[in-house]
């Protein structure tokens, strides 16, 4: 199959606009090598000399040379990201949240994707049923890591049924060839009660622990459910006592694999610790917060930024009023920050509102999945004083609409009040309260 790739920017001042490549052009060749994808694209236009091969929108072609320095870019951006389709998810696994989510909503949130090329790029997690002996390889040679790995189990028989595919066993051994050759790696397992915890988590943890160090760390997440699971595989909630088991189970662990290896390795998701009602990891165990994406340490990091920036401030009693909204999961948190800061700032008032997911159902407790008519309804007629927070998961990446495409300012609107995103950390947390111009 000839791969074509269509130019749809040339930055300014870039070599590729003194070549007088134009939007529109397409890319047939870089020194002679036919491109498959952007990563293709990197690794043979990294060279100092190249060649490369440009067909125009009237069919002449060009072939341009250029003398660079190594790695500097041509400034060209293409219609695709990847400069290929994206691939989608071969699977159909018992715990999957898409195939949990109601009808009617933007079309994009129903692709299941499983790109090991987004993994790369993007931080996702793939199951590697979808990836053929050319991608691995392909992986290992362009050097492309850290990869991130959904393994959920290590039994294969079992992962054959928790993803409903009869490859899905055999793709383990693909972890096998990426760890031979030293590419890094990351992993997370989705807990399915009386599924894949209790002896297949012990099973699971000490099988992976095998990858180390390439392996850097393993996440295991709660499964989320929704209340939109007819039809489905029949999954509990976890309890209290559950949750303290995983936490037991995940600590004996860390303290082996730390006493012989050095580092923790296996790390709880947040949501456990809430849960069980423990207390949270210092900061040392999450050895460098290489989970954060998948809801591991993101409380730990927040609460620590937010004492350390905290600490260093002057107090003052100026007048000020806020609101702030987020998910049950962090409410009890948020709160305990908020106090600090109006104890500290004894003119502040701050209004801390825990959302009840009714869009998901009540068991989705992350902030991340509430909705703007979610924040509408149960919003309406409180005191928000001069402005409402909310943190930036609530959106989607880059833009300022909610899951249910509602926007920020059509939540602002109806509820007559200016409404900000928050980022992540705790300075910024304590910044959006105490600056209100």
């Amino acid at each position: 199959m000839k791969h074509e790739h269509i130019v749809k920017n040339v930055c300014p001042d870039s070599i590729a606009q003194e070549l007088g490549i134009e939007p529109g052009d397409c890319l047939l060749s870089v020194n002679g090598n036919e491109i498959e994808d952007v990563f293709d694209y990197h690794f043979y236009v990294n060279d100092e000399y190249l060649t490369i091969l440009i067909r125009k929108p009237y069919g002449e072609e060009w072939e341009l040379e250029i003398e660079k320095d190594y790695e500097e870019d041509l400034g060209i951006e293409f219609e695709q990201g990847l400069m290929d389709e994206y691939r989608s998810c071969r699977n159909k696994c018992m715990f999957c949240f898409i195939d949990q989510m109601p009808e009617g909503m933007r079309d994009t949130l129903y692709f299941k994707d499983d790109d090991s090329r987004l993994s790369f790029l993007q931080g996702n997690y793939i199951t590697l049923t979808n990836m053929s002996d050319h991608d691995i390889e392909r992986i290992i040679r362009f050097r492309l890591e850290p990869i991130n790995i959904s393994f959920h189990t290590t039994n294969p028989k079992l992962r054959c049924k928790m993803l409903n595919n009869r490859f899905a066993g055999e793709a383990l051994k693909k972890a096998d060839r990426l760890y031979e050759a030293g590419i890094r790696m990351n992993g997370q397992i989705v807990l399915c009660k009386g599924i894949n915890d209790g002896e297949e988590l012990t099973r699971s943890i000490g099988k992976l622990s095998c990858y180390l160090p390439y392996l850097e760390s393993v996440s295991v997440v709660p499964v989320g459910l929704t209340k939109y699971r007819e039809g489905l595989y029949s999954l509990e909630p976890f309890t209290k006592e559950d949750a303290k088991e995983v936490l037991d189970n995940i600590h004996r662990w860390q303290e082996q694999i730390y006493k012989e290896r050095g580092t923790h390795f296996i790390h709880g998701g947040d949501e456990w610790y809430i849960l069980a009602e423990e207390e949270l990891p210092e900061e040392e165990r999450y050895d460098g917060y290489l989970q954060l994406e998948n809801g591991v340490g993101m409380l730990r990091l927040l609460i620590d930024e937010f004492e350390e920036s905290i600490s260093k401030l002057p107090g003052d009693i100026k007048k000020r009023e806020v609101s702030v909204a987020t998910g049950k999961l962090a409410y009890p948190y948020i709160c305990k920050l908020a106090q600090r800061i109006t104890e500290k700032y004894t003119g502040t008032e701050v209004h801390v509102y825990a959302i009840e997911n009714n869009f998901f159902g009540e068991l989705i407790t992350v902030s991340g999945l509430i909705t703007g008519q979610d924040l509408e309804a149960q919003l309406k007629g409180r005191p928000l004083g001069k402005k409402l927070l909310l943190p930036c998961n609530m959106f989607r990446s880059g833009e300022e609409v909610f899951l249910d495409d509602m926007t920020l300012t059509q939540l602002a609107e109806a509820l007559q009040v200016r409404v900000d995103i928050v980022k992540s950390s705790g300075q910024d947390f304590i910044d959006a309260i105490l600056h209100l111009e």
